[in-house]
């Protein structure tokens, strides 16, 4: 080949000095070359220069000899140097081949391909923009180069880059972000710090609105913000820290809703700083964003509600994510009850509501994190919007379904579960008829609920029930019956309880429908007491533990006459004698002793009205289950003949070690502040007969035991009547001596109630015992 005459117009001399392997021979080619172009400069040659460069390019360059490719290098930094201010017309070719050589082997080579871009770039300035994608990437894989020179020299010439796009009003933002986008994802620890570092200058510039494209970069940092290198995370802290002081300058052009789903994902980090980060950029978004973000509440719940259980070591998390939580719940209001689910919300991007996405915390943000991107090619959000300018759709299937994961999940902590029973309270409050809507596949779960470790939990979840079992809106056509179809008959609206055999209580017919006399319980009040008391007799424990707690409760978020007459209508029917006997005497220690039930029993004390004389004949019935029970209804009552009737109809029954225990206790109970008006009355022995004789039964039936003392002292107190007849007219009218208030009521019925529950109960205790001895047999034979 006849070199000489292929590249010309460089010399023999110069071809040879370009290739030889000596920096300093090369250097004087490169002056020999600068000299050369000048001179096609000055005569305007373009072909010729055009001609240089491609000889330089193609022969030097991406030559196989690796000191040939020096050559070329130094040749086109040369070219460039002595272009000049129209070295822009060359750019790509000068550009191309240098950038192809930071792809070397050698890692020499590699240095003095920076070097030459440096030149090249630092004579074309403003010019090299429109190649700013090609020199970026380059540059962005020189950041993690192993050699330190290389490494070096790089950022020798990222900082001139950088200078010239901070000085210049002509950069292409729109065609850089999605190279931005995709090198963000890096792993490499140099190559992520360059990235930090560019986005920090950028966001630098005045003329540059990078907020704009936030939302295909803010994944990516949150990624970074994650490095085991601290001074990378503290860049990325920064730069995350100033887009956030952009967001609440200026609100107008965030674009939310495109990021709420990177922080849900981002709010479940493992890392800490992470998960502060994305919880407090939750916040700002909450609060700036308003209702715009109701369409994310779930994911939002879905990350937020577990950080509500984190100790002091998350405190700064906790403290975070319990404002969001706040927040996030006075975004729903009464007007999201009224809204038509069936609209579609006017430009804001829909949550996924699959089964999948809501099944687990961990489906969720798989399942938005997939929409984020998908949503890139559908109509965006812009600014801020308030209720008067868009109408956002609440998502409520998807909320429940996440509270209702929260609230089975055993494993999570005590104050998340009072969150999700404040949460669904909030809901049942501000959205009843929505909310009936999951009565049904809640109303399992707030049951079990009730065995919950702590009171505060127990007590948020007994004002849910409350409030769903007298909302209003149970009456409405989306309140169904009972799903298990027990205890009642088909209906299409209300839960019918089927009339009992004998006769009933003369409770009207509302009463047997939902609740005695009182309209502001609905269907599922009735529900709620058949259920309680079922999970009463299945968990004997909770009973014992929590029964009176949750029954004392109840009566104060609810009417105590209510709870009293329907728990008692419904252990009329029960199969399971034995737990029967046991509630009805839990229920009346409760009656006798409560301080919440002070009403209560003074309505039953003195039996003035149709309505209390209703409560106890549905009372009495029940309260047939427990004997002793029963008489301390009728002393309550000052039915004092009556409790005097049933006493002798004990010597019929089948004395226990129970029994005599429960007699015990009722002695205990009539020297209690509660029965001062009952002792008070033993003074009026004319016009208390029977109290004194159903006293002395008592004392009867009791051992000598320490009871019987207590009782038989009290007794010996009772004043000799003649001694009193001169005094009776004054005690009768200044104790209220009770006439026969209650006259209307048939006692002799309620007695043969009592013989007949008592026969049912004996039956049954000689059926357990017949079972008990054949079982005995089998064991011994």
């Amino acid at each position: 080949m006849n070199a000489e005459r292929d590249l010309s117009p460089l010399t023999p001399g110069v071809v040879r000095a370009l290739t030889d392997k000596l920096y300093e021979k090369r250097k004087v080619a490169a002056l020999e070359i600068e000299k050369l172009v000048r001179e096609f400069v000055a005569q305007n040659n373009t072909s010729q220069i055009k001609h240089v460069i491609q000889i330089l390019s193609q022969e030097f360059a991406l030559s196989q000899h690796p000191h040939s490719r020096k050559g070329g290098l130094i040749g086109l930094a040369a070219c460039s140097i002595a272009l000049g201010k129209d070295s822009g017309l060359y750019l790509k070719e000068l550009i191309e081949p240098v950038l192809t050589c930071f792809n070397d082997a050698d890692s020499r080579l590699r240095y003095y391909a920076c070097e030459a871009l440096y030149n090249i770039v630092k004579v074309a300035r403003g010019s090299v923009l429109p190649h700013f994608n090609v020199l970026f990437d380059g540059l962005s894989k020189l950041a993690a180069d192993p050699d330190p020179n290389v490494k070096s020299g790089s950022e020798l010439l990222d900082r001139l880059l950088k200078d010239i796009v901070t000085e210049s009003n002509q950069f292409d933002l729109v065609g850089f972000i999605p190279l931005l986008r995709e090198r963000i994802y890096s792993n490499n620890q140099y190559a992520r710090q360059f990235i930090i570092s560019w986005i920090l200058v950028l966001e630098s510039v005045p003329d540059i609105n990078l907020l704009d494209y936030l939302p295909e970069i803010l994944d990516g940092l949150f990624q970074i913000l994650g490095d085991n290198s601290k001074e990378i995370r503290k860049m990325c802290e920064v730069a995350l820290g100033e887009f956030l002081k952009e967001i609440k300058k200026n609100p107008s052009s965030v674009k939310f809703a495109e990021m709420a789903n990177i922080l849900v994902i981002h709010c479940q980090a493992a890392d800490d700083l992470i998960q502060l980060t994305a919880m407090c950029w939750m916040r700002e978004f909450i609060q700036l964003a308003g209702r715009v973000m109701l369409p994310y509440s779930s994911g939002i719940l879905t990350a937020v509600l577990p950080c509500l259980s984190y100790d002091d070591r998350k405190k700064s998390i906790l403290e975070v994510a319990n404002v969001c939580n706040q927040s996030l719940m006075k975004l729903v209001i009464p007007e999201d009850d009224e809204m038509d689910e069936a609209k579609p919300s006017v430009t804001i991007p829909a949550e996924p509501t699959s089964e999948e996405s809501i099944s687990k915390p961990e489906a969720v943000t798989t399942g938005e994190c997939q929409l984020v991107w998908a949503s890139r090619g559908v109509r965006k959000v812009r600014g801020i919007f308030s209720r008067d300018r868009i109408q956002v759709t609440l998502n409520l299937d998807g909320i429940v379904q996440v509270l209702d994961y929260h609230l089975s999940d055993t494993a999570i902590g005590m104050m998340t579960r009072i969150a999700v029973l404040k949460w669904l309270y909030h809901l049942y409050i501000k959205t009843p008829r929505k909310m009936f809507r999951h009565t049904d596949s809640l109303f399992p779960i707030l049951l079990r609920t009730l065995s919950d470790e702590s009171d505060e939990v127990i007590l948020k979840d007994l004002e849910l029930l409350a409030e769903i079992a007298s909302s209003p809106a149970g009456q409405t056509e989306e309140a169904h019956g009972p799903s298990d179809g027990s205890d009642v008959r088909p209906g299409p609206v209300e839960l019918h309880v089927p009339a009992r055999a004998g006769q009933l209580s003369s409770s009207s017919t509302k009463g047997l429908e939902c609740s005695p006399s009182t309209p502001t319980m609905n269907s599922y009040f009735y529900k709620f007491m058949i259920n309680l008391l079922k999970r009463f007799s299945s968990e004997r424990k909770l009973l014992e533990t929590r029964g009176a707690f949750i029954i004392r409760q109840l009566c104060l978020l609810l009417n105590a006459e209510n709870i009293f007459h329907s728990m008692a209508d419904i252990l009329l029917r029960e199969e399971d004698l034995k737990f029967a006997s046991t509630m009805v005497h839990t229920l009346n220690t409760i009656l006798l002793t409560s301080s919440e039930l002070f009403q209560l029993r003074n309505q039953l004390k003195d039996l003035k009205t149709p309505e209390s004389r209703n409560l106890f004949c549905c009372l009495y019935r029940s309260w047939c289950h427990n004997p002793v029970t029963t008489v301390s209804l009728c002393f309550l009552t000052q039915n004092y003949k009556h409790a005097y009737d049933l006493i002798q109809k004990f010597g019929d029954l089948e004395v226990t070690v129970d029994f005599l225990t429960e007699v015990d206790k009722l002695v205990q109970l009539i020297e209690c502040p509660i029965f001062t008006y009952l002792r008070l009355q033993l003074l009026d022995v004319k016009n208390n007969p029977y109290l004194i004789k159903a006293l002395y039964g008592l004392l009867m039936l009791l051992p000598q035991s320490s009871a019987f003392q207590l009782l038989s002292h009290r007794l010996q107190c009772v004043p000799n009547p003649e001694l009193m007849q001169t005094t009776w007219l004054c005690l009768g009218a200044a104790l209220g001596t009770k006439k026969t208030a209650a006259s209307n009521i048939d006692y002799t019925e309620l007695l043969q109630h009592f013989e007949k529950v008592q026969n049912k109960h004996l039956e049954a205790r000689h059926q357990r015992a017949g079972r008990a001895e054949q079982l005995d047999r089998r064991v011994v034979l």
